[in-house]
């Protein structure tokens, strides 16, 4: 699957985007095709400060409805949540975000995904509408940080 990488600049604080991203639990509320997220565990990361989510997310798109786990490593310190596959349907995902403030005020926001489901039906639905459902990712978190922080 191609990967896809988006970069924007936010009026908000690295931290203050960093906080967004990291609060797994409350996709649902805010992002397209997110219909449920459970934590399964927490535990201290690699870093210190750092801590590691096994997360259970609910997608539904169109009528496929699949669960995936994922382990999510958020480095508070560096601005950056690293979320790698653990089980469900894709063969493989990896992604990424970063988080940088700007000596003028606001962030510079990096997101990086990479991904291939298993099935292959669904990699073709997905695959021609890829880079468009990779945008409206970005743009609902972009939207959640206005409705959050202010515009």
């Amino acid at each position: 699957m191609p990967t896809h990488t988006e970069q924007r600049v936010m009026p908000y604080t690295a931290q203050q985007m960093f906080d967004l991203v990291a609060d797994v639990p409350r996709y649902p509320e805010f992002l397209p095709w997110n219909s449920a997220a459970r934590i399964r565990s927490r535990r201290p990361g690699p870093e210190a400060g750092s801590e590691v989510l096994e997360a259970d997310l609910i997608i539904s798109f169109k009528v496929f409805r699949e669960r995936f786990g994922s382990r999510v490593t958020l480095f508070p310190a560096r601005h950056r949540v690293d979320t790698e596959y653990l089980d469900g349907p894709f063969k493989y995902l990896k992604s990424w975000w970063t988080f940088a403030d700007r000596p003028e005020g606001g962030c510079d926001v990096e997101f990086f995904v990479d991904f291939e489901f298993r099935n292959a039906i669904l990699q073709g639905v997905i695959g021609v509408v890829f880079n468009e459902a990779m945008r409206r990712i970005v743009k609902a978190f972009e939207d959640r940080a206005a409705t959050l922080y202010g515009a």
